[in-house]
């Protein structure tokens, strides 16, 4: 279907592309932060679900959609923004509790509800619609054939690529939130800083333009 050849190019540049930090990886790594390296995972794996959702969008056409319209995109955009604003806000009113559990996880966070909150984060991204229509149909090759499931193909690559970065940078991260464990009172200031970062994605967000 896709030639070797074109496939490794677009590995390449997917991977050149994902290695720069970006919102995700700020909203993962805020994350494991404030919960642990078994939420930045979690978070990871849900953002990465959201994706792939988009990129079977932009398979069947759907995401040239978000690329035309500015009211599905500004729609799209500004529910993202204020998801992202509310898990800020609750991040900082549940900041002192953070110290509560030995594992990194909160009790009152389970595994669903933060696969959940991923989920909704990275499927209500319009960025990445507009990326994967800008960028999946550049190397997919026409005259194969089966376009949609070229689309999907290249699609699933990208989104493995950054699931396996951004849960890299939330462990990380989640390990620098178990050495701190030791301080609840410095642990509870991580907590409230990770919200305000989550707060400020949502508002950069809500003033970022279709370019």
């Amino acid at each position: 279907m896709i030639e070797l050849d074109r496939l490794a190019v677009f590995v390449t540049a997917v991977a050149v592309l994902i290695a720069v930090p970006g919102p995700s990886v700020l909203f993962v790594v805020s994350r494991g932060v404030a919960l642990g390296r078994r939420a930045a995972v979690f978070t990871a794996v849900g953002n990465e679900a959201g994706l792939l959702v988009q990129v079977a969008l932009v398979a069947f056409g759907l995401g040239s959609i978000v690329e035309r319209s500015m009211l599905v995109f500004s729609l799209l955009k500004f529910a993202g923004a204020l998801y992202l604003v509310y898990l800020g806000v609750q991040a900082w009113r549940n900041r002192r509790l953070l110290a509560v559990s030995d594992d990194g996880t909160p009790k009152s966070e389970s595994a669903g509800r933060i696969l959940r909150e991923g989920f909704v984060v990275g499927v209500s991204n319009p960025k990445g619609l507009l990326i994967f229509t800008a960028v999946l149909p550049q190397f997919m090759d026409p005259a194969a054939g089966h376009v949609p499931l070229q689309l999907l193909l290249l699609g699933a690559i990208c989104v493995l690529i950054a699931l396996i970065s951004d849960a890299s940078w939330g462990l990380l991260a989640g390990t620098a939130r178990n050495w701190l464990s030791g301080s609840p009172r410095r642990l509870s200031c991580i907590g409230g800083a990770s919200g305000v970062v989550m707060v400020g994605l949502g508002i950069r967000l809500a003033f970022s333009s279709r370019d």
